[in-house]
């Protein structure tokens, strides 16, 4: 697929990723009872970055996890027969935390209401924020994130990717036609 139309190179995206670390730290008066999870994929490595730029700030790495959703998602019979489901690593207790899901894009809201279900079966959170990198609209459910990148409008024919360089090879995130 050919992108249309690059929208944010590496250093858009850092300066997005420092404002939203920012944002964290404003919002929730500090970092004392945050924790960041990745969503599987790309909200992995996104977490990390912001884990790492809010070290930067505060001089203290909030708590990190991992979450695999593909058992919560609703579309799992379309997906595959046999979801190949990766391990979650969440080795902190989320009971009392503010826990900050992570996530390249927001779309329809089905991945976060997965993630949602998911991080409850982990225990009762005192919150849970959501933090994405682009936010392209067209929701179908009642999510909205607290933290976003940028809002990228698309319509329900256009794709945004984000490649990052520890799975993509490069940085960057781009607009394509399906």
């Amino acid at each position: 697929m050919k992108a249309k139309a690059v929208i944010m190179d590496q250093q858009a995206m850092d300066r997005a990723i420092t404002r939203i670390s920012h944002e964290i730290i404003e919002k929730n008066k500090g970092i004392g009872d945050i924790a960041l999870v990745g969503i599987k994929r790309r909200g992995i490595p996104l977490s990390r970055m912001i884990a790492s730029k809010i070290e930067e700030i505060e001089g203290i790495r909030p708590a990190l996890g991992t979450l695999d959703i593909t058992l919560y998602r609703d579309d799992l019979t379309e997906k595959s027969q046999s979801a190949i489901v990766e391990d979650t690593h969440i080795d902190f207790d989320v009971t009392q935390k503010t826990i900050i899901l992570v996530d390249d894009v927001l779309y329809t809201g089905r991945t976060v209401r997965a993630a949602l279900d998911a991080i409850m079966d982990f225990g009762r959170p005192n919150r849970i924020q959501l933090a994405v990198l682009i936010d392209r609209g067209h929701r179908e459910l009642p999510i909205r994130a607290d933290y976003v990148g940028k809002n990228v409008p698309t319509s329900r024919n256009e794709m945004i990717h984000v490649a990052l360089a520890e799975i993509d090879g490069c940085t960057s995130v781009s607009i394509c036609d399906i």
